[in-house]
C-alpha cells in the first residue's frame, strides 16, 4: 500500500505523450486496465494495473492542489463517467460511446485523461501522477479531503452564482460561448451516438436475413429449385457481407469520431466548470470589497487584509484561467480536426471495400443468368 501523498512538485519520469492503456481485466464485475509508459531514461517501461477507484483516486489529488496559485483557473481534464459490467440502461445513456460494449474505446477514453494531465504544466507537478503511473503498489485509500470541488458543491446550491455578470468582457464572452456549446456537443455527440446504434442494429438484420435465407435451401434434382437454391445462398453471402461491412462502419464511428465527439462535450463540461468556480470567486471579491467598505474602525484592517487577499487569489485564477483558455481553444480544434480526418479516412476505406465485394457478388449474379 503506498505512503499518503503530500502535495510536493515532482517532475515525471516518463513520456506524457506516450502513455497507453493496452488491456483490461476482468473479474467478475471488477475491472482493472493495465497502464504501460515509456520511461524518459529509454531504459524499459513502467507496467502498472489500475482500477476506477485508483484513477479517481488520482484526480482527487489533483483537485486537492490547493496551495497552488490559481489552480482554480485550471481546465482539468475530464475522466469518464465509471464503467460497469451489464449496466443499466441510466449508466449506458451517461458513458454514451464509452458504453456500447467494447472496451477499447473507454481504454482509449482513459488513455487520452492521463495523458492530458502528463502534458499539463501544471498538474503534471503533482507526486501522485508520478506514483500513479509508476508504482506497482496500488494507490492509498485515504479519507476524502476537502478541495476546491467540494467548495464547488456548496456554491451550486447558490444558483444566482451562475447569472452573475461578469466584470470581465473577456470571460463574459468565454462563459457564453461555452453555455453555447455546451448543448450543442453533447446534442451532437447523442445525435452521432444515434447513427451507430442505428449502423449496428441493421448490422443485427442483416444477419438475421443472412439466416433465414438459408432456410430457403431446398434439397433435390428439380432445376428451379436447385437454381433458386443458388441464388439464396448467394444472397445469403451478400447479406452476411453487408452485416460484416456495417459493423465495421459502426466500429470505426465510434473509435474516430464518436470519440472526438464524446470528449468534446466532457470537456466543454470541464470548461464550464472552472468558470463557474472562478464566477463563484468574484462573487467572494465583491462581498469582500462590501464588508471593508462598510466596515467598523476597528475591523477595517482585518477587512482590508481580507479584501486583499481575495483580489490576489482572484488576479491568480483569472491568469491561470486565460491560459487555459487558449490553449483548450487550441487543442480542442485540432482533436476535432484529428477525429473527422480519421473517420473520414475510415469512411472511404470501407466504402471502397465495400464496392469490391458488392462487384464481386454482381459479376457473381451475371454469371448465375
Amino acid at each position: 500500500m503506498m505512503e499518503e501523498v503530500q502535495e510536493v512538485r515532482s517532475a515525471l519520469s516518463v513520456h506524457g505523450h506516450d502513455i497507453k492503456v493496452t488491456d483490461v481485466l476482468r473479474d467478475g464485475d471488477a475491472l482493472t486496465f493495465v497502464i504501460v509508459s515509456q520511461k524518459l531514461s529509454g531504459t524499459g517501461e513502467y507496467h502498472v494495473d489500475r482500477t476506477y477507484d485508483d484513477f479517481e483516486w488520482l484526480q482527487q489529488h489533483l483537485f486537492s492542489q490547493e496551495d497552488v496559485p490559481g489552480i482554480q483557473g485550471v481546465i482539468f481534464p475530464p475522466i469518464p463517467a465509471k464503467p460497469q459490467v451489464n449496466a443499466s440502461a441510466k449508466v449506458l445513456k451517461q458513458l454514451g460511446f464509452l458504453g456500447l460494449g467494447e472496451w477499447q474505446p473507454y481504454c482509449k477514453a482513459l488513455e487520452t485523461f492521463l495523458r492530458q494531465v502528463a502534458s499539463h504544466s501544471m498538474l503534471e507537478k503533482n507526486k501522485a501522477v508520478e506514483i500513479f503511473l509508476t508504482s506497482t503498489d496500488p494507490p492509498g485509500r485515504q479519507r476524502a479531503r476537502k478541495n476546491i470541488f467540494n467548495r464547488l458543491s456548496q456554491a451550486v446550491e447558490e444558483k444566482r452564482k451562475e447569472g452573475h455578470k461578469d466584470v470581465d468582457e473577456f470571460f463574459q464572452a468565454a462563459r457564453d460561448q461555452n453555455l453555447n456549446l455546451t448543448g450543442h456537443s453533447k446534442n451532437a455527440a447523442e445525435r452521432f451516438l444515434d447513427v451507430v446504434l442505428t449502423e449496428q442494429k441493421i448490422a443485427v438484420a442483416c444477419g438475421h436475413f443472412s439466416a433465414a435465407l438459408h432456410l430457403c435451401v431446398e434439397a433435390g434434382e428439380d432445376p428451379d429449385k436447385q437454381a433458386f437454391s443458388r441464388i439464396c445462398v448467394k444472397l445469403s453471402e451478400v447479406f452476411e457481407s453487408m452485416k460484416k461491412n456495417m459493423t465495421s462502419t459502426a466500429a470505426n464511428d465510434v473509435s474516430t469520431l464518436g470519440l472526438g465527439l464524446d470528449l468534446e462535450s466532457r470537456y466543454q463540461e470541464a470548461e464550464k466548470e472552472m468558470l463557474f468556480r472562478r464566477t463563484c470567486k468574484l462573487v467572494e471579491l465583491e462581498t469582500a470589497r462590501r464588508n471593508a467598505e462598510k466596515a467598523k474602525p476597528v475591523k477595517k484592517t482585518a477587512m482590508e487584509e481580507v479584501k486583499k487577499a481575495a483580489e490576489t487569489e482572484f488576479d491568480q485564477i483569472c491568469g491561470v484561467a486565460k491560459q487555459e483558455i487558449a490553449r483548450f481553444e487550441g487543442v480542442r480544434v485540432e482533436i476535432l480536426q484529428q477525429a473527422l480526418v480519421q473517420w473520414c479516412e475510415q469512411q472511404l476505406l470501407t466504402a471502397k471495400e465495400s464496392a469490391d465485394q458488392f462487384n464481386q457478388y454482381l459479376q457473381a449474379f451475371r454469371g448465375m443468368a
